[in-house]
């Protein structure tokens, strides 16, 4: 207890509690003290382990950590599973790079099998890298109990998850128009496509469609993807839409399209005349001819179409249709009973189809494309359009929409269970429920699940040649179908595996599922759920608490939802925390190309990881909003919380072990009013906190942290540091130890969850014997409410502010704190306010370093108020009513002018019509009497007198000698008992200070000598009095 305090930097002395928590397994007694208590259940969504960990993983981890922490602390038995997500597209693309191998022939050439074991090799490959950094950010997580997606007990429960949901008939097999990664050879789903949107230039093309059995005669129809328009089946209009026939002045062709839209293609109406004017209904069924004749051929396909959802804000309000790449095209012609054409493969290639493009990537084939129209004649505009465009959030390439032939999980049918199961959820912040997350909900489509790639859980479906299904829901039921022994679920293990039933062969298909279903399907197949551990699942399901990124309210957090409500009927959680995304400090995406931020580990070795922490709880992000990371805002939580937080520690050990003083085990109601002030706040501390805790509320919970640190530090401590240098023990010395000592202690477990390291290390140097050995094995605090005194509170409160507007006052007119003035004059309306400051008129005094302290319940004792128009309100309103306005509104009472500040109106007669001002009409100023200068907040008014005799003069001249040489004893790194000789070389203004004021100055410095002589020592200006001084330390005998 009381050790003395190492010279150490924030970075050595968290690397030396981490050393401790390692070796007395703090963590693991944590959460084994708590087994026999209630569990706290909780998710962790797993990471890949194919890069490091960024700040976003910081955030969302710092975030766990914190109610976890706390949860244990109040009682709680919390263990805290980690888990890696080790399949899907990161780690495949990964293994196409190393090896050079681009979509999926290549990978099939490569070998299934050796592709997937390469992809096996390198999943993990930074885990070690991902549990040092986890460590030490300060976040407890159990390493040795990890689950990973691809070990068999977890494909076997996704296995489960799937046949439970195919028997409740929530599976099916369709085509649908799918956001596809060329690059990567499969579709993805609606949330992934949503992950990385991009500003680009496509051409802006206007094409003629010739109607059939009208000569000269053309639909113009827009599109911003020549490419589909080799698949063209079909034109689409707006049933209720108004569409001309136009004949074009310049060439004498004659288009047809939206009304609307003329002005897009004509400046002005001499460019065109109109020739018929019919409803997009009365287009219907028309025929036209198709640009090129590769499809031709196809069934009810080149006529018009009706559709509800065209737009008109662009083109030309008739919207060409290729089915195969585009889910309006693809409805739209399935109702007209138009069949599907797609002659791009999987990689985004024209297929022999089109001859002339073959092999191909279609949207290279834009240019030749045109060219070709061009020459057709078929074009009537060529531009370029600027729009946002989704790219593949791995590849980083454009996608492209195709019609592909996928598994999908009937999330349309449980629409209304999911929204209904969203409203058992609390959500911090709140407003995501019904807003991002309850939107996303009401608009969600079926969910396709299957994926045309290779490293992932195999979808367990084996089909019959007539179209039989065989789904395996276990190990057990495909070794019994195939009669083999099952020892891995990956494709290369089960791809060949066939099996015979009523004469007919059964072989799997090849896809894999979207990793998405093997994360949503975590609560389950972490624990081998059903096969093993259903006690334990069902006991704490659903999950007490998640955490995640804004960007899981479309992915995670929402196939979560999807499966628990599938399965049970369910949410999957019921309390989430939903962080913002960190952004680099220009607001942009953090890149490791553009090297935007600063390494986390370089920024932990200069501050420290609560530093970090607390930078980041202090934040928006914790509220969902977006953070762009600043490494000064990291360095100022340091200098504005630990530094001060440490020092107040500091301080105290130093005295205690000057005075050798020891805790009291009994600790009576201490007499002075600031220590009752602090006991007080600290209980109101702990209990802001807790509840900011007990509902998620992190930012809240935070907040009144970073206000007591100021509170201990800045008023406490300074307002007490003399009771501490007392050389006698008194009662009134003792009280302030104990008092400092109790608060010290109490604050280190009430920030033990947020700042880990700091609060454990004072903790340890603190606790008195039989005390846990760790901050993190005590529980939490109880709030004491017989500790309170919210009157006292609101006092302090209220002296806090008007010293404040003292001290601003000061430092507007450059007079320092440290010249005494002859009075300060404070005004307030409200006789609850002038009764708290009268109570404590001693610290207000002290604290502005004035004679008097003079109370007034009327500021125009002091201070004389005038009324003017605000001309930039009034003036609009009133107009000829101004003059008078501005006579009525200069003879104002003071009554009358504090009720506008109130905010009440008041009602005036201007030329006999009645009128109502508020304080928005009105601007209030504020004339001081001479001598005085003043300041107003809200219901207080002060004003200072600044008149100086001599006599003040030479006290602060006094208070400027002290300031000085404390400011030389600190640089100089003298002991705070060290007694000095002062050698002073000055004006004889200042030897008589020292003569009035000398044995407070020598008190103050403990100086034992003072000798007036030349010296070498530092220059100094004394308010405005040249000085030398030389300060020597007393060697004590």
């Amino acid at each position: 207890m009381f050790d003395e305090i190492q010279q150490e930097s924030f970075d050595e002395r968290e690397k030396r509690i981490l050393d401790s928590w390692e070796r007395d397994q703090i963590f693991e007694k944590s959460v084994e003290n708590r087994k026999n208590h209630p569990q706290f259940s909780f998710y962790d969504g797993p990471p890949f382990a194919t890069g490091l960990p960024h700040y976003g993983h910081f955030l969302a981890g710092t975030i766990k950590d914190v109610v976890l922490r706390y949860k244990t602390m109040k009682g709680f038995y919390a263990p805290r599973r980690f888990g890696w997500d080790c399949h899907g597209l990161p780690v495949e693309y990964e293994v196409e790079k190393a090896n050079n191998l681009s979509g999926s022939g290549s990978i099939e050439d490569f070998g299934i099998a050796k592709f997937n074991e390469a992809c096996r090799s390198i999943v993990l490959r930074y885990t070690e890298e991902w549990k040092d950094q986890v460590k030490r950010m300060g976040r407890w997580v159990d390493f040795g109990n990890t689950y990973r997606t691809m070990d068999l007990n977890f494909m076997e429960s996704v296995w489960w998850v799937f046949k439970q949901l195919y028997e409740k008939g929530l599976v099916y097999q369709g085509h649908k128009v799918m956001p596809f990664s060329a690059k990567l050879g499969t579709p993805l789903s609606n949330f992934e496509a949503g992950e990385n949107y991009k500003e680009v230039d496509d051409p802006s093309l206007t094409v003629a469609f010739d109607v059939e059995g009208e000569e000269n005669t053309c639909f113009l129809a827009w599109t911003t993807t020549p490419w589909t328009l080799i698949s063209n089946l079909a034109l689409m209009v707006g049933p209720d839409v108004d569409y001309v026939k136009i004949k074009d002045a310049d060439n004498g062709k004659f288009y047809i399209l939206a009304k609307d839209c003329l002005g897009t293609y004509y400046k002005n109406d001499e460019g065109y005349e109109i020739v018929q004017t019919v409803k997009g209904s009365e287009l219907a069924g028309k025929k036209y001819c198709p640009l090129f004749n590769y499809f031709k051929d196809q069934e009810n396909a080149f006529q018009v179409l009706l559709e509800e959802s065209v737009d008109l804000s662009e083109g030309t309000g008739i919207v060409h249709s290729a089915p195969a790449f585009g889910e309006v095209d693809f409805y739209a012609c399935e109702r007209a009973g138009i069949g599907l054409v797609c002659p791009v493969d999987n990689n985004g290639r024209y297929t022999n189809e089109i001859p002339e493009y073959t092999g191909m990537f279609v949207k290279d084939a834009d240019k030749q494309i045109i060219k070709r129209l061009k020459e057709m004649g078929r074009v009537v505009h060529h531009g370029t359009c600027r729009h946002r465009y989704p790219f593949c959030w791995r590849s980083d390439t454009p996608l492209i929409y195709k019609a592909v032939s996928t598994w999908f999980v009937s999330v349309e049918k449980i629409k209304d269970a999911m929204l209904a199961n969203n409203d058992k959820i609390h959500w911090m912040p709140e407003h995501l429920k019904e807003g991002r997350f309850g939107k996303w909900l009401e608009g969600a489509r079926d969910w396709a699940i299957s994926r045309n790639r290779y490293w992932g859980t195999p979808i367990p479906l084996w089909i019959a040649d007539d179209g039989e299904i065989y789904v395996a829901g276990s190990i057990h039921e495909l070794e019994v179908a195939t009669n083999t022994e099952i020892t891995d679920l990956h494709r290369h293990f089960i791809d060949d595996l066939t099996f015979i039933r009523n004469g007919k062969t059964f072989k799997r298909i090849p896809e894999v599922f979207d990793c998405w279903f093997e994360s949503g399907s975590m609560p389950y197949a972490q624990n081998h759920y059903p096969f093993n551990n259903r006690a334990l699942f069902e006991s704490n399901f659903p999950a007490d608490f998640i955490a995640e990124g804004l960007d899981q309210t479309r992915g995670w957090f929402y196939t979560l939802t999807v499966l628990s409500t599938a399965l049970f009927n369910k949410p999957a959680f019921k309390n989430v925390v939903v962080n913002g995304i960190v952004l680099a400090e220009d607001g942009n995406k953090m890149s490791k190309r553009l090297k935007n931020y600063p390494d986390p580990m370089d920024v932990v070795k200069k501050y420290g990881a609560d530093a970090i922490r607390l930078y980041m709880m202090h934040s928006g992000a914790v509220k969902g909003e977006d953070l762009r990371f600043q490494e000064k805002g990291v360095e100022l939580i340091l200098r504005q919380i630990f530094i001060p937080f440490w020092n107040a520690y500091s301080f105290f050990v130093t005295y205690a072990r000057i005075y050798d003083w020891k805790p009291s085990d009994s600790y009576p109601h201490p007499q002075a009013v600031i220590d009752r002030w602090i006991l007080s706040m600290v209980n109101k501390l702990n209990r802001d906190v807790e509840a900011g805790m007990d509902e998620y509320n992190l930012s809240r919970a935070v907040e009144p942290f970073i206000g007591f640190i100021d509170q201990l530090t800045n008023w406490y401590i300074r307002r007490s540091r003399r009771r501490f240098w007392e050389e006698e023990a008194t009662r009134d010395r003792d009280e302030a130890f104990q008092t400092l000592y109790q608060v010290l202690l109490a604050l280190t477990k009430i920030a033990a969850p947020f700042v880990p390291f700091i609060s454990d290390a004072i903790y340890r140097n603190l606790r008195s014997k039989g005390d846990p050995e760790s901050a993190h094995l005590c529980d939490y605090p109880q709030y004491h409410p017989e500790s309170r005194d919210e009157k006292l509170e609101a006092e302090m409160f209220v002296v806090q502010k008007t010293v404040s507007l003292g001290h601003a006052l000061r430092k507007e007119y450059k007079m320092k704190v440290r010249q005494p003035l002859p009075a300060v004059h404070v005004a307030s309306s409200n006789p609850q306010v002038l009764e708290f400051l009268c109570e404590q008129r001693h610290l207000v005094a002290d604290e502005l370093n004035v004679k008097e302290v003079i109370f007034s319940s009327d500021e125009t004792d002091f201070v004389r108020l005038k009324a003017k128009p605000n001309f930039r309100t009034l003036g609009r309103r009133l107009g000829k009513l101004m003059k008078p306005a501005q006579e009525v509104i200069s003879k104002f009472s003071s009554a009358e002018l504090e009720k506008l500040r109130s905010g009440q109106a008041l009602r005036v007669i201007l030329e006999g019509e009645e009128m109502e001002l508020t304080s928005e009409d009105v601007e209030v100023e504020r004339e001081v009497r001479e001598g005085l200068i003043a300041a107003n907040e809200g219901e207080i008014t002060i004003a200072l007198d600044t008149s100086l005799n001599e006599s003040l003069v030479i006290e602060g001249l006094a208070r400027e000698v002290v300031n000085k040489i404390n400011s030389m004893r600190r640089d100089g790194g003298f002991d705070v008992t060290d007694r000095i000789h002062v050698k002073i070389q000055t004006t004889d203004k200042v030897r008589t200070c020292f003569e009035v004021h000398g044995d407070y100055i020598c008190n103050e410095v403990l100086a034992l000598s003072v000798d007036f002589q030349e010296c070498d020592g530092i220059q100094w200006d004394l308010n405005g009095e040249d000085a030398r001084i030389l300060i020597e330390k007393v060697e004590q005998k």
